[in-house]
Formats: C-alpha cells, structure tokens, sequence
C-alpha cells in the first residue's frame, strides 16, 4: 500500500499465534515473526496477541488480557511428586485462572517413566483451594496438555468425595472404579461462591471410540491393549454418577477433555464447559482487533488437518475470514492438502519454515530464528 506523495501507508498486522508445542510458547512466536515482519517492513503497527484454545500456556494468555498477578501453589504432580504450580488472580475482577497442565502436565513428567493408571489429577484441587483462598468469585480453568485419564477422580477425592466398592472398601486408585458401588459427596462444598468454567479445545465425549481413553491414551502411554480396563473404570464411574446423583454427563462435547477431567470438573464441581477459543476471545477483544487489522498472520509447530477442524489457528483464520481480513498461517511444517481441502481452507497462505528454510531438526533446535526468518521472507513476498 503506497501513498504516491507520502511513501508506503503503514498497514496494522494483527500478530496471533498459538504455542509452538515443545519449542516456543505462543508469547515468543508472537514476538519472532514480529521482529522478522518488522526487519521489512518497520513501519507497519503490530498488534501482538499470543493466542490459547486451553492447552498449554492457557495461563499466561489469559493473565495479559487480564492484567493478572502470578501466584505459586505448593501440590503435587500427576505421579504424586512435590511440585509449585503457577496459577493467575486478577483481584479487580475476582477471577483466577488455572492452567492444568502446571500440575498434571505430560510435559513435566519424564518420558515412558510412569503408566497413566499411576497417575491422577489430585494435584489440581490444591491450585483451586488456593484460589477460592484468596476470594475468587470465578475460575476458568484451561485442561489441555494432560498426562492423566482418570476422568477428575483424583480432583475429586482431594475435595473430599469419597469412592467405595461393593464390600464397602475405599478406592483410591482410578483404574480400580471398575469396582465402583458407591460415591460418597463430601459434606461440604470447599470451592463454594466460585463459578468455573472449562476451556477445552476439543469436544470429545467421555467414552466410546472418540472418548478421551482410545483418542488421547496413546500419546499418554496407555496402550490399547489396556484401553478396555481404562473404559470399563471410566464408564462405571459415569454409570454411578447417572444412577446416583442423576449427572449424566459422559456424552457432553468436551467431557473427554484432558483425559476426562472436563467430565470430572462438571460432574464433581458442577463447572461449565466453553470452548478455549471463545474464552481468549472474548477476554482479548479479538473481533474488535479484527475489525482494525489489514493482515493477520497466525501460526503453530504444524499447519495440519487439525487445524482446519477447529484447532486454534484455524480458527482465528476463519474469524479473520469473516471480518473480510486475509489471515497467512505460518509453521515448522506445513501438512499438504488436496485440492478439495485446500479450497475449504480459511488460510489465505500458509508457510513452513521446514524444508525451504532449515531441516525439521535445525527448525527445532533454533525455533525463533527460523520462524523469525520465516516472518522476514513472507513480508518480502
């Protein structure tokens, strides 16, 4: 865009990516494709808005559209290890967001150490203890990036409800709700006065072929040779819900988020599902930042088919497509598509950095540079 007296008009991008999983969050992609847009084109306004659906780094998204203050809560992992959990309060709204994933994250466990019916969401009801402590009148609590599938049974028991077999003796592993006759609530609601809701970024039922055990399991380490004692345990704690408390709630989109915990945190918290993109969207203004932008430039670690099935980026791209504003996607690696899926697509380009640029090992090793490369080069184009 050239002004013929004034030089080149500066356009505003709209800078909106998620987190590269496992090389930079969506705050440091933001800023990589920011300085590489920048290198050619320093004129143009940015508007920098690192994006989350619920998965990781849900947390420090929402804190910036909240101006909210980083707390630390002593608890426990998913395998019961010691561990501080950050969490975020926003005093002046009387909101505290929760981000899962610090406690019961796949990422902060070591790879193949422990089988998933070892581990469990206990950890979780310390950070939320610690919220309502402090006069939370409302939690949004983001479950993405899990490493356990115990459908919010540890959760649960850490707040006080009790799980019993038919000879009256007390479960207290998850994979043993096979064995499940009776749940006992506790007498108490310790979370009371606070509203939760759950951002998740899939709408998976509890159970079934596309519930959380046979969808999520395996990139969890549960193998699907043990997928049926996981289901039988998972589907008898939602038949005793049903039977006992009348929460049927196993086939709501969302219930077989992070490993069921999206099941757990309605049916044990009474907590509303949303989804994580409407969230983040709400709470950053994004139509109205829409509205303003020419461009809008998104992007993740793989530009796939999931991204056009309502993952994150895609669906900023087809916000971006609604507000009339081309969207250009930009990633380590970019899944090719057929002629039909490429003319649904919502993207108006999409970019990887992988193999043009660097090998899929050297984009990874050095992940800034080459997405800022990346940025640079698209800007040229």
């Amino acid at each position: 865009m050239r002004n013929p007296q004034c030089g080149p008009v500066p356009r505003r991008i709209l800078v909106a990516p998620d987190k590269f999983k496992g090389t930079l969050t969506a705050r440091e992609a933001a800023e990589s494709i920011a300085a590489g847009w920048r290198r050619i084109h320093p004129d143009d306004v940015l508007d920098l808005l690192p994006m989350s659906d619920g998965g990781e780094g849900f947390g420090a998204v929402l804190a910036g559209a909240l101006d909210a203050e980083t707390r630390v809560c002593p608890t426990t992992d998913a395998a019961g290890r010691p561990r501080d959990a950050q969490w975020w309060w926003s005093p002046a709204r009387g909101v505290a967001v929760v981000e899962t994933a610090q406690v019961n994250g796949l990422a902060l466990l070591p790879p193949g150490r422990f089988h998933p019916f070892e581990l469990d969401t206990f950890g979780i009801g310390a950070v939320l203890r610690d919220a309502v402590a402090v006069g939370a009148r409302e939690c949004w609590i983001g479950v993405g990036g899990s490493a356990t599938n115990d459908a919010g049974f540890g959760l649960a028991r850490s707040l006080g409800w009790r799980f019993f077999d038919g000879a009256g003796l007390g479960i207290e592993r998850w994979p043993d709700l096979a064995r499940l006759a009776r749940i006992q609530m506790p007498p108490t609601n310790p979370l009371e006065g606070c509203a939760l809701t759950v951002a998740v970024d899939v709408g998976n039922p509890l159970l079934g072929p596309d519930g959380c055990t046979r969808v999520y399991g395996p990139q969890k380490g549960l193998n699907p040779d043990r997928a049926p004692e996981a289901e039988a345990a998972l589907g008898r704690l939602a038949e005793t819900m049903r039977a006992q408390w009348g929460r049927d709630l196993a086939d709501v989109p969302g219930s077989g988020a992070a490993g069921g915990l999206g099941y757990g945190l309605q049916a044990f918290l009474g907590a509303r599902v949303e989804s994580g993109f409407e969230i983040f969207s709400k709470a950053n203004a994004l139509d109205s930042r829409l509205g303003k932008a020419d461009l809008v430039l998104t992007g993740e670690g793989s530009l796939d088919r999931q991204s056009l099935m309502g993952k994150g980026t895609g669906r900023i791209a087809a916000r971006a497509r609604i507000h009339g504003k081309p969207c250009i996607g930009l990633a380590g690696l970019v899944e090719p598509l057929s002629a039909e899926e490429a003319g649904r697509s919502p993207f108006a380009a999409a970019h990887a950095i992988a193999p043009t640029l660097a090998t899929p090992e050297a984009a990874r090793a050095r992940a800034a540079h080459w997405l800022e490369e990346l940025a640079a080069r698209v800007a040229r184009g």
